[in-house]
């Protein structure tokens, strides 16, 4: 095994619980975040999601502000804010205003997809023209607000107070698309392993193969999503994950709502078609006790050569979802000491 160390972030959709608002969401989130630095985390990243009603990261940028405010040391990021919505000088300027407040502690991870279905897409964007193609050109447009010396031919523009700050971006994707755009540019690659999981292999092949190495990164880097769910038993571990098949299997049915509490069986709820599909997806994962844990993590490690795993929890009980990211980081000491 290699004596490499992956390092071990978070990726936080402030999901609302069933009978819970989006305050309650927040404060949990924040919680979260405390309890990563502790642990050691690298850092917490909040994704873009829109017209979901279990989901409260809508407003990333925002929130990102609050778990750096409420935190000392942890990075915090967008896992990822979804540019297509956006205007790119919009963009710059949110992100200079954090970076601003948190020097060197700010990430900006971008999507080329929507986040949501195609009318909130409409209500985002005006237009049902958007389909994430134009990715490329909104790309370099924020990056020239940032670094003005990328483009000979400026607007005249000035993103203020992003100008000449060090904002990592990442790309974001679930296939191969923004893997090469990455490579290309010579950028930190993420890839949606926790709910696309097929596609990861050729993904990271398609990134590292067309890595040319720029001002930013020398080599290629890679960081892949993990759905975990860990507690002190096994049985406990697929209990806890019923929450998130339920999640799973509302979206799958078109209908998604809040996050519920786990149940005793499955398959009261859904058909053998559906446990199927949500079942490959969640067995990408971990889901189960320490021991689970320390034999999966390695075999991931091994199969992806990943330098970072970013995990998703979405377990309903906010003391189980603390403690199953203390497991992880227990364990990853215990793997790479």
């Amino acid at each position: 095994m290699s004596t490499f160390t992956p390092k071990l972030s978070v990726l936080d959709l402030a999901p609302i619980l069933a009978g819970g608002s989006a305050g309650d969401a927040y404060r949990r989130t924040l919680d979260l975040a405390r309890h990563a630095e502790k642990l050691g985390y690298h850092r917490f990243w909040l994704a873009e999601h829109h017209n979901m009603p279990g989901i409260a990261s809508s407003a990333a940028p925002i929130l990102i502000g609050h778990v750096a405010s409420g935190t000392e040391r942890i990075r915090v990021g967008s896992g990822g804010v979804m540019l297509p919505n956006h205007a790119p000088l919009v963009v710059a300027e949110q992100f200079g205003t954090l970076e601003s407040l948190f020097p060197g502690r700010i990430d900006l991870g971008l999507g080329r997809a929507s986040g949501t279905d195609m009318r909130t897409t409409q209500a985002l964007r005006r237009t049902l023209g958007a389909n994430g193609a134009d990715f490329p050109e909104l790309l370099s447009e924020l990056r020239t607000y940032l670094d003005p010396a990328l483009t000979s031919n400026h607007s005249g523009v000035r993103a203020v107070p992003a100008e000449g700050l060090h904002i990592p971006i990442w790309l974001l994707g679930s296939s191969d698309v923004s893997a090469r755009l990455a490579g290309r540019l010579g950028l930190p690659f993420a890839f949606a392993s926790h709910f696309a999981p097929d596609g990861l292999q050729s993904a990271l092949k398609a990134y590292r193969s067309s890595f040319i190495p720029s001002s930013t990164l020398e080599k290629p880097y890679v960081m892949i999503g993990l759905t975990v769910m860990a507690a002190d038993n096994a049985d406990e571990a697929r209990y806890l994950a019923t929450s998130e098949a339920q999640q799973v299997l509302s979206l799958l049915r078109g209908r998604p709502g809040k996050l519920q509490p786990p149940v005793e069986n499955m398959d009261a709820i859904w058909n053998a078609q559906e446990k199927a599909l949500i079942s490959k997806q969640l067995d990408f994962g971990m889901i189960g006790d320490q021991a689970a844990i320390r034999a999966k993590l390695p075999a991931i490690y091994e199969a992806t050569q990943a330098d970072e795993f970013i995990l998703t929890s979405h377990i309903y009980d906010h003391r189980a979802r603390l403690r199953s990211y203390e497991i992880v980081a227990e364990t990853a000491k215990e793997i790479w000491p």
